[in-house]
């Protein structure tokens, strides 16, 4: 798998973990019984599906598990901002800078 590629399945996989523990704490919270049964069922599939999209491709998860820890803090920070209007706090934008410059550093010193 090209580099490219595998980035692009990395930014997919993120999404897919974000968005369905996003549908999970929806379903978690709903009142009524049918909403929660849904985002709960809908959580377990997109969960899936990111299990599956970051295990099928044969690469070295390990030495790009740096780039996934960035994707998916900067996916969980707009899915938070978005879907749960929780803005994000200066202390964790500082935070996220050196988790994204960490995720720098790994990437481009692990070619």
């Amino acid at each position: 798998m090209s580099h490219g590629n595998a980035v692009l399945m990395l930014l997919l996989a993120a999404l897919l973990e974000t968005g369905g523990d996003a549908l999970v704490r929806r379903g978690l919270h709903a009142a009524a019984a049918l909403p929660k049964v849904a985002f709960l069922a809908a959580g377990g599939i997109v969960l899936f599906a990111y299990g599956y999209t970051v295990n099928a491709p044969s690469w070295d998860f390990g030495r790009l598990l740096g780039l996934y820890v960035v994707f998916f803090f900067l996916t969980a920070q707009v899915v938070s901002w978005v879907a749960f209007h929780q803005k994000p706090s200066p202390a964790l934008l500082v935070g996220g800078a050196f988790i994204v410059l960490g995720g720098a550093i790994i990437a481009v010193c692990n070619r």
